[in-house]
C-alpha cells in the first residue's frame, strides 16, 4: 500500500470516530435512546444499517470459498435465508415495533409468564450475549487478520511472516486495535453511532466490492464476462456455473429433473437448506440485530420498509459483486489451496494505488458496521435483560447508560479471545447455523399459538445448541454431511421440545390476554383470545403469505434474472425477469385488495 492508501484509510478512521464522538450526547439522554434510538429510525436509515450488519470483512471471503469449493450453487447456504427474510416483511416487521421492546428476549416476559419466562429471559440473554454473539466477533474478526495477512501491511515494516509482538500474531494485534476504535464509537453513541455510521460504510464496502469485481474481469487472463464464463468452468471438476445444481431432461428421473451428478454441494445439503434451514434457525422471526432496528423504526409501515429495503440490497444488489469476484479468483488463481483469500490477493494484484486504500477502506468498513452492531447488540442483553431485570430494576437511566458502556467493553474483550481459536471462516460460519437450528419452529409458532409455553422455548433453544454444537465439534458424533446434520439437529430438538410442551401446564389466560391485546396477531392460534378481548387482529394472516409468496417470487426473480444477464444465461436471465414481473404483479394485485378491504 502506497501513502495515498494509508490517507485515505486513516481519513475514514477518524471520520467514523468524529460521528460517534459527536451523537455521544444524543444516545446518553436514556436507554431507549443508546439501544433503540428513541424509536425515531426513517425507514431507509434501518434498512441500511441492516444490510450493513450483514456485510462484513468476512463476507466477500466467505463468499469466494463458497463458490471456489461448492460453486455458485453453494450460496444456498445464505441464499435460503432470503424465505425468512421476506417473511419478516409481511409477517413479522409490524409484530415486532407493535410489542415495543428493546430486544427479543425482552419479549419472553410478554409472551410467557412466572418464573419460567424469567428463566428463559435470562438463559437467552446470557446465550446470545456471550457465547453466540462472541462467536461471531471471533470469526469476523480472523476475516480481517486473513486480509491483513494477504496485504502484508507487517512484513512491510520489516517483521517476517511468523514473527510475533509480546507474544501475539501482530496481525491480531492490529485486527484488535480496530475493534478497540470500534468501541469507542460504539460506547460513545450506543445505536445512533452505529445506525449512522452503517449508512456511510454500507456504501462504501458496496463500492468496494464492485471495483475489485471491475478491475479483476478487466485482467487480460479473464477477458471480461465472455472470457470469465468460458474460462472458470474449465477449472474446476463441478458444474461451478448452476445456479440450482439440478439437471433437466434426463431420462430414468421423475419428470426427467435429476441431481446433477457434478454439482458441488450434495442433495441433502441443498434440500436441507432450502427446505428446512430458514424456518429451523434461531433467525426465523426476524434475528436479534435486525429486530432492534425494526423496534427502533418510527412506525410499524417503516419497519416493512425496512426489512424490503435490506432483502433488496442484501440479495439482489450485492450478491453478483461477491460471485463475480469469486469467479475471476478461480480463473485468476487456480491452484490457490485457501479460497478464501482469492478475493484480497485479487485486490493486492490488480487495484491502482488510491483505489487499494479505498478498497480496503471498503473492507474496514465493512468490518467496523458489523462488530459495532455486535458489541451494541450483544450490551443491551446484558444491561437491559440481565443487569436491569435481574441486578438493578431501580437503576436510574443515566446509570443504565453507563452499565451499557461497560457491558460494549465486556462484549469487545470476549469476541477478542475467541479470536484466538477461530481457523476457518467457513467452518466457524456452519457451526453458528449448526448452533442455531432447531429452536426456530417455536419462535415462529409462539407468535401465532396460544399453547407454546416458556419451557418449550427453553427446551428448544438448549437443545438445539447442544445438539449442534456435539454433532460439529465432537469426532464421535460429528456428521460430516451438513444437510444431514441440520436434519439430524432439527429432528432432535423438535421430539425434545413438543415432549416438554405436553409435560408442561400452559400460560395463564391473562398473560395469554394481554400478549394478544398488545401485539394482536393474526391466524387461528388465538381465537380464544380474541373472543375474550374483543379485538380484532391487526394483520390479515391469510394475505400476509400470499405477499410472501409473490414476494418471493419478485425477490429470486430479480436476483437470478441479474445473475442470469450477468453471466450470459440469457434464458435464465429471461425466464427469471418473467417471474419476477409475475410476482410484482401479484403484489400490487394484493395491495389493491387491502386498499379495498
Amino acid at each position: 500500500m502506497s501513502t495515498i492508501d494509508w490517507l485515505i484509510v486513516l481519513a475514514y478512521l477518524l471520520a467514523t470516530l468524529g460521528i460517534g464522538v459527536y451523537l455521544a450526547r444524543r444516545a446518553s439522554s436514556s436507554m431507549e435512546e443508546f439501544f433503540v434510538s428513541g424509536r425515531s429510525l426513517p425507514w431507509w436509515l434501518a434498512g441500511t444499517s441492516m444490510a450493513a450488519t450483514t456485510f462484513s470483512i468476512d463476507t466477500p471471503l466467505y463468499i469466494a470459498g463458497v463458490v471456489g469449493n461448492r460453486g455458485i450453487a453453494g450460496n444456498w447456504e445464505w441464499w435460503a435465508f432470503a424465505m425468512s427474510h421476506v417473511v419478516l416483511i409481511y409477517v413479522f416487521a409490524r409484530l415486532w415495533r407493535r410489542s415495543e421492546i428493546v430486544t427479543d428476549a425482552e419479549l419472553i416476559e410478554l409472551r410467557y409468564g412466572g418464573r419460567p419466562a424469567a428463566v428463559l429471559r435470562a438463559a437467552k440473554a446470557f446465550l446470545f450475549a456471550v457465547p453466540i454473539n462472541c462467536i461471531g466477533i471471533g470469526y469476523i474478526m480472523l476475516a480481517a487478520v486473513k486480509v491483513i495477512g494477504v496485504l502484508g501491511i507487517w512484513e512491510g515494516l520489516g517483521f517476517g511472516p511468523d514473527e510475533q509482538i509480546l507474544g501475539t500474531d501482530p496481525k491480531l494485534l492490529t485486527v484488535l486495535g480496530v475493534a478497540v476504535l470500534v468501541l469507542l464509537y460504539a460506547g460513545f453513541s450506543g445505536l445512533w453511532g452505529v445506525v449512522t455510521t452503517d449508512f456511510f460504510q454500507f456504501f462504501l464496502a458496496l463500492f468496494g466490492a464492485v471495483a475489485v469485481a471491475f478491475y479483476a474481469l478487466r485482467s487480460p487472463r479473464v477477458g471480461g464476462l465472455h472470457g470469465l464464463v468460458e474460462k472458470v468452468q474449465a477449472t474446476t471438476d463441478f458444474d461451478v456455473l448452476a445456479f440450482i445444481p439440478f439437471t433437466l431432461g434426463q431420462e430414468g428421473n421423475w419428470f426427467g429433473v435429476g441431481w446433477s451428478a457434478f454439482a458441488g454441494i450434495s442433495a441433502s445439503t441443498f434440500l436441507a437448506y432450502v427446505l428446512l434451514q430458514w424456518w429451523t434457525f434461531r433467525r426465523s422471526d426476524g434475528g436479534g440485530e435486525f429486530i432492534q432496528r425494526l423496534a427502533a423504526s418510527k412506525t410499524e409501515a417503516e419497519a416493512e420498509k425496512a426489512a424490503w429495503f435490506f432483502n433488496l440490497m442484501h440479495y439482489v444488489v450485492r450478491t453478483w459483486p461477491w460471485v463475480l469476484v469469486a469467479l475471476a479468483a478461480l480463473v485468476l488463481y487456480p491452484d490457490l489451496e485457501d479460497r478464501e483469500l482469492g478475493y484480497p490477493r485479487l485486490m493486492l494484484d490488480f487495484l491502482p494505488s488510491g483505489m487499494l486504500g479505498l478498497v480496503v477502506a471498503s473492507l474496514v468498513a465493512a468490518f467496523m458496521s458489523t462488530v459495532s452492531t455486535q458489541i451494541n447488540w450483544g450490551a443491551s442483553y446484558l444491561t437491559h435483560d440481565l443487569y436491569r431485570r435481574f441486578m438493578r430494576p431501580q437503576a436510574t437511566q443515566r446509570e443504565l447508560v453507563r452499565a451499557g458502556r461497560v457491558a460494549s467493553v465486556l462484549v469487545t474483550a470476549l469476541g477478542a479471545a475467541a479470536a484466538f481459536f477461530a481457523q476457518d471462516v467457513a467452518a466457524v460460519f456452519r457451526l453458528v447455523i449448526a448452533i442455531g437450528t432447531g429452536p426456530g419452529v417455536v419462535l415462529i409458532l409462539r407468535w401465532f399459538w396460544w399453547r407454546i409455553n416458556a419451557w418449550a422455548e427453553l427446551a428448544a433453544m438448549v437443545a438445539g445448541f447442544f445438539t449442534g454444537l456435539f454433532t460439529t465439534v465432537v469426532p464421535v458424533l460429528r456428521i460430516d454431511d451438513f444437510g444431514m446434520r441440520l436434519a439430524v439437529i432439527t429432528g432432535i430438538t423438535t421430539l425434545i421440545w413438543v415432549a416438554v410442551m405436553y409435560l408442561t401446564p400452559p400460560e395463564r389466560p391473562e398473560t395469554l390476554v394481554a400478549f394478544y391485546r398488545r401485539v394482536r396477531p393474526g391466524g387461528p392460534g388465538w381465537a380464544a383470545q380474541r373472543a375474550a378481548t374483543g379485538l380484532p387482529p391487526a394483520q390479515s394472516l391469510a394475505r400476509d403469505l400470499r405477499r410472501v409468496l409473490a414476494a418471493l417470487l419478485l425477490l429470486f426473480g430479480l436476483m437470478f434474472g441479474i445473475g442470469g444477464g450477468l453471466l450470459l444465461r440469457w434464458d435464465v436471465a429471461v425466464a427469471m425477469t418473467a417471474v419476477a414481473l409475475a410476482g410484482g404483479l401479484w403484489l400490487y394485485r394484493i395491495r389493491g385488495e387491502e386498499r379495498d378491504a
